[in-house]
């Protein structure tokens, strides 16, 4: 099968800190993200999906490959469904400018087709459109990360504290 790829991109109306430390809050996605069922937090780089896909569970573990507050949140799955993606962070004129990447390989025919029709596409604009509204409505985050990853593994520099997840 062949790889999907989508991007998706929304302005939020909210500073980039809060934008970026809600998105921090893996646990709160099913919240606005329409196929995520939950994602457990294992660790500050690990994260366990469970996502409803054409009719079909599905669950994989992902890591957090690159993490900068306020700037980029980049994953890649490292079992079952292949998925990697990125969001990047942007202060504008309105708040903040939130672009998603992400790319996958459907499995079975059902989801290639949709994938084949913009499906995932139209999916992608509406869960960012629900983000948009859910922290533009709480008016800040349910919590925030502001530690860093860089190639997968968290970087504690000595004398900064790390921060925590879910706060």
């Amino acid at each position: 099968m062949t790889m999907t790829k989508l991007r998706a991109e929304v302005d939020v109306d909210a500073p980039v800190s809060q934008v970026y430390n809600q998105w921090t809050q893996f646990e709160s996605f099913p919240e606005f993200l329409g196929a995520v069922k939950s994602v457990d937090q294992i660790d500050d780089v690990r994260t366990l999906w469970n996502v409803s896909i054409a009719g079909r569970e599905h669950s994989f573990y992902a890591d957090i490959v690159e993490q900068v507050p306020d700037r980029q949140i980049a994953w890649q799955s490292t079992d079952g469904k292949f998925h990697t993606g990125r969001v990047d962070f942007t202060p504008n004129a309105e708040g903040t400018h939130v672009a998603l990447e992400m790319e996958w390989e459907p499995e079975g025919l059902l989801e290639a087709a949709g994938a084949a029709i913009g499906i995932d596409d139209a999916q992608a604009r509406t869960d960012l459109r629900r983000f948009k509204e859910f922290i533009e409505n709480r008016g800040s985050a349910t919590g925030e990360w502001r530690g860093e990853i860089h190639g997968g593994v968290e970087d504690s520099r000595p004398g900064e504290q790390s921060g925590s997840v879910g706060a």
